[in-house]
């Protein structure tokens, strides 16, 4: 990258940062001016940018970024209490997530012909994660009830981890189809990745929880530096799972959920961090998405592309959540709610730019297309309803009275930042 191209950038992250505040009350969101940002510095606009997403910076960048979120996304989630008060999140991840999966597999197979049923698979599974920073005025919306913006923040949270063992699956398989011979060794590899990246996440996410603990309590460790620990075993999970032959990961959100529910010390300064430092990585990744991978989807869009993508966001995604949540006695505007904001956002960009880049998919330009104006049109789409429908679902949700949807909770931290209290 050259110093002109870092200086307009680093100018244009300042110039955000010194209007966020005012933008924050707006239907205009970070994702969405990043995006723009990159459109129109990079090479689709004024050609003023040069970011090329195989340079190895762009992927130890977007390495780092994923290892973070899916580390700390898995860390703030209690397990306990997930069991106890929070059964949306979790109808909707182990039912709602496979069927999301399933349906999107269906109509891809159906609106793509030439797909084979694995690349098809894969298209589905890459655009089935939930990036809840994209409608961030709905999980900090105070009239929204906390038991239903717990349930989208803790779905998001989750759901990329869950989802990344599919999508490292059938990226494999539907790189091997067109190779028979050599399709045992792909399961074998996949095997070893999908137990040994685990394996390590357990190990080592218990052991760094317990030493960060014992450190804390004797007052060895100073407070500006357990976020340095937390991130460093993060790394640490990731690169002794690929020295062993598993999935680095997988091993990071195993890591993270071992650790958050292991460690006994406040995780403050880890959630601090994630409101800074990763926050600017994943202002990096929409700018990236905006300057590179949006003007390369758009230059192959075409109407099957364009449907697949309005559907990715509404039936695949809103009726499996709907059958995934029968029985709770919810009401119907509750489940519309959940159901469309399933923003698709960080997760499916880092997927593509480090899976789907390295695998050797057959209709590798039709499954990038698709994904990008898949999440191009979530940024935009969920971007602007975020707040008008937070308002609008808050007034009908505080005429329901005593219902399901206002029976009281326990917040979990929010991926930007710890839990939104009432005002007293």
């Amino acid at each position: 990258m050259e110093l002109l191209s870092l200086v307009i950038i680093t100018a244009g992250f300042l110039l955000y940062s010194l209007i966020s505040g005012r933008l924050r009350a707006t239907i205009i969101t970070a994702p969405m001016v990043l995006t723009a940002f990159g459109v129109i510095a990079g090479t689709a606009g004024l050609g003023i940018v040069g970011i090329n997403t195989k340079h190895s910076a762009i992927h130890l960048v977007a390495e780092f970024t994923l290892i973070l979120v899916l580390f700390t996304d898995a860390a703030r989630i209690d397990i306990s209490r997930l069991r106890r008060d929070h059964n949306l999140p979790v109808r909707m991840l182990l039912m709602g997530l496979p069927l999301t999966i399933i349906a999107g597999t269906l109509f891809a197979r159906l609106l793509f012909p030439s797909f084979q049923f694995w690349e098809a698979a894969l298209l589905a599974a890459l655009l089935a994660p939930t990036d809840a920073a994209l409608g961030q005025a709905v999980i900090s919306a105070k009239a929204v009830p906390v038991r239903v913006r717990q349930a989208i923040n803790v779905e998001s949270g989750l759901n990329d981890g869950i989802a990344l063992p599919a999508v490292l699956l059938f990226a494999a398989l539907a790189s091997a189809a067109s190779d028979v011979p050599e399709a045992g060794e792909w399961i074998r590899f996949g095997v070893l990745q999908l137990t040994l990246g685990p394996l390590i996440g357990v190990m080592v996410g218990f052991v760094g929880a317990r030493l960060i603990d014992k450190a804390s309590e004797r007052a060895w460790m100073e407070t500006s530096f357990q976020g340095i620990a937390i991130l460093s075993l993060a790394i640490l999970i990731y690169v002794a799972a690929e020295l062993i032959g598993g999935n680095g990961f997988i091993a990071a959100f195993i890591g993270g959920m071992v650790f958050g529910n292991t460690i006994r010390h406040p995780c403050t300064f880890l959630f601090e961090f994630m409101e800074t430092e990763g926050q600017l990585l994943m202002l990096i990744t929409f700018l990236v998405f905006g300057a590179v991978l949006l003007p390369e989807g758009f230059e192959h869009i075409n109407p099957m592309v364009l449907l697949y993508s309005v559907l990715s966001l509404t039936v695949i995604r809103m009726a499996p959540i709907a059958l995934s949540l029968l029985g709770t006695r919810l009401r119907a505007p509750t489940i519309l709610f959940l159901g469309w904001f399933g923003p698709r956002g960080l997760a499916s960009i880092l997927f593509v730019l480090l899976i789907l880049e390295e695998a050797d998919v057959p209709h590798y330009t039709e499954v990038l297309t698709t994904t990008v104006v898949t999440v191009a049109l979530s940024i935009l789409l969920h971007g602007v309803t975020a707040a008008p429908f937070a308002r609008i679902y808050g007034r009908i949700a505080s005429r329901m009275g005593d219902c399901e949807e206002n029976e009281a909770v326990v917040e979990m931290p929010l991926r930007e930042g710890l839990p939104i209290h009432e005002k007293t």
